[in-house]
């Protein structure tokens, strides 16, 4: 398309970075410079030839900056549509002289409100020029080049030196332009909301109005199935109320392997979120939104051994998150097993040689998930929120749970039920979790009812481990690793003298009857049922110990 000169200028910029930069490069190739404020003193102390904004107005800047390009000789400047005959008409009649282009950026609002800026200080932080110079360009992209982003600055030059920026250039400038102003108007919208309606919390209601806007990072192959569509979005600014969510597997790095499908985000995101659950070293394996196995241990290497050995079978083409550096040992057991992903901090010097070497396995690293967000979910005509499960309620520490049958728990016992108490949180309901030694060895899952769930996670614990499928059944894999050394010697029944966690309350006895008869001795569930006498009579009969935790971790 036609390229269009750059002959005239208009600069005002909060992050000045490399600014003074453009505009000698800018004034050397003839652009007249106009600017306001602070980035007019700065251009004109490194000795590039600048017009203030007053001077273009004829009116002082005022109102502690308020008021600074608010002005016809400014925005007729930027919005004259030159393709059209008699706007160029009429801004010679007016005396008006053009912008070709624009450079601006706007004042850091989500910064401020992130850094716990009082009310009034976030006010201040509410730019109106800014949006309006941007938005004015962006309308006009026809005759006028916008330009947000510092980054873009070494390009804005070239298409200088080359004649003027094409018209398809300014029309991808003015998207991003129209992406910016959108974004940092959720922002403050949303933040306002929250002023109006409390800050959100256990005790205030989420705000009336919520916005945020997210930027496709890439195009996948498909959704969940062929004939879907499938992108990978980012939060393109703060997110709720302020927050920017910082880490998660939108943002991971990934150094090896087939590009991420639909389902491989789906499924690494709950691993994730499972395997940072825990404060000990923890391997998540993650099959369909549902774990194969969880474990914690002194280390990510015997951590994975345990979960492996939960359901060999279903761990083929899992998904597996770690919460530590993959250590090389750790890596010789996962390269002999059919594995799609494996997500981590990091990997240590060798483990990612070791995993290379399967050419399709996705090899990611991630930053720790962020805690304390607001999650949404869209459904017809509209979306559901809701703070975000993370496990650091009152009822997940066992200082606060009521013991109502048996015996207290051992030290070890104990522990097992908080893992599991953490752990069942990243079962799909209704959830039944079975675990032994800081691993899970049975889990019920998705059920329609609790006894099933009760029943399913007891067969999985007595017929699944040590089984192996697929090339997972390799006796001797990459770096010598074999099934041997992913098996733990398990007795016959697992669930005889396991621990289990209950995402909800028992409505009726039955469930936990079926986990008395198969051998678990102690259980932690909310309470809460009208049943509750009848269930802890029945734990009661079988000597088993059951703590009540008071709040529930439902996942659908």
């Amino acid at each position: 398309m036609s390229r269009t000169a750059v002959k005239r200028a208009l600069i005002s910029v909060y992050d000045k970075s490399n600014v003074v930069e453009l505009a000698r490069a800018l004034s050397a190739e003839g652009v007249e410079l106009v600017s306001t404020g602070s980035t007019a003193k700065l251009i004109e102390e490194a000795g590039v030839p600048v017009t203030p904004v007053e001077s273009v107005t004829g009116f002082p800047e005022c109102l502690n900056g308020r008021v600074k390009t608010l002005h016809p000789r400014i925005h007729a400047g930027i919005l004259a549509d030159r393709t059209k005959p008699e706007h160029v008409a009429e801004l010679a009649e007016l005396g008006v002289e053009a912008f070709d282009l624009v450079v601006v950026n706007l004042y850091p609002f989500a910064q401020t409100i992130a850094s716990g800026a009082t009310f009034e200080e976030a006010i201040e932080q509410i730019d109106i020029g800014g949006p309006t110079m941007v938005r004015a360009s962006a309308k006009n992209h026809a005759s006028v080049a916008i330009v947000i982003d510092p980054a873009r600055y070494d390009e804005v030059v070239e298409a200088v030196k080359a004649g003027g920026f094409t018209g398809e250039q300014r029309r991808r400038l003015a998207a991003e332009a129209f992406a910016h102003t959108a974004t940092y108007d959720a922002a403050v919208s949303t933040w306002f909301a929250q002023q109006v309606d409390g800050e959100d919390g256990a005790e205030a209601p989420l705000p009336g109005f919520v916005a945020g806007t997210w930027k496709r990072l890439d195009s996948l192959r498909y959704g969940e199935n062929p004939h879907q569509r499938g992108a990978v979005y980012v939060n393109a600014g703060a997110g709720f109320g302020g927050r920017e969510e910082t880490g998660g597997l939108a943002r991971a790095v990934q150094l090896h392997g087939k590009a991420m499908s639909y389902n491989n985000f789906t499924d690494a995101d709950a691993a994730l979120r499972a395997a940072y659950d825990h404060e000990e070293p923890c391997v998540a394996i993650i099959k369909h939104a549902n774990p194969c196995g969880i474990a914690v241990a002194d280390n990510v290497a015997e951590a994975h051994r345990k979960a492996h050995a939960c359901d060999p079978v279903s761990a083929f083409g899992g998904v597996i998150a770690v919460n530590r550096p993959v250590s090389v040992e750790m890596a010789e057991q996962v390269a002999p097993i059919f594995t799609e992903v494996v997500v981590a901090p990091a990997f240590e010097e060798g483990a990612l040689e070791v995993l290379s070497r399967k050419k399709n396995i996705r090899l990611l690293t991630v930053e720790p998930p962020s805690r304390g967000a607001i999650e949404f979910k869209q459904i017809t005509g509209g979306l559901v929120a809701q703070d975000r499960d993370d496990v650091d309620a009152k009822g997940d520490d066992p200082a606060n749970w009521q013991l109502v049958s048996g015996e207290a728990a051992d030290e070890a016992t104990l522990a097992d039920l908080k893992f599991a108490w953490s752990t069942v949180r990243a079962v799909r309901s209704n959830a039944i979790l079975l675990v032994k030694d800081g691993a899970s060895v049975g889990v019920g899952m998705g059920q329609v009812n609790r006894v099933d769930s009760c029943a399913l996670a007891v067969e999985r614990a007595n017929t699944l481990g040590g089984r192996e499928t697929g090339d997972a059944a390799v006796d001797a894999g990459v770096g010598g690793a074999s099934n041997a050394d992913l098996r733990v010697n398990e007795p016959p029944r697992r669930s005889e003298g396991a621990v289990a966690a209950s995402d909800a309350f028992f409505p009726f006895a039955d469930g936990l009857q079926i986990l008395i008869d198969a051998g678990v001795k102690a259980v932690v569930q909310p309470g809460g049922s009208i049943r509750d006498e009848e269930v802890i009579e029945a734990a009661k009969a079988a000597g088993i110990t059951m703590y009540f935790t008071g709040n529930r971790h439902f996942s659908h």
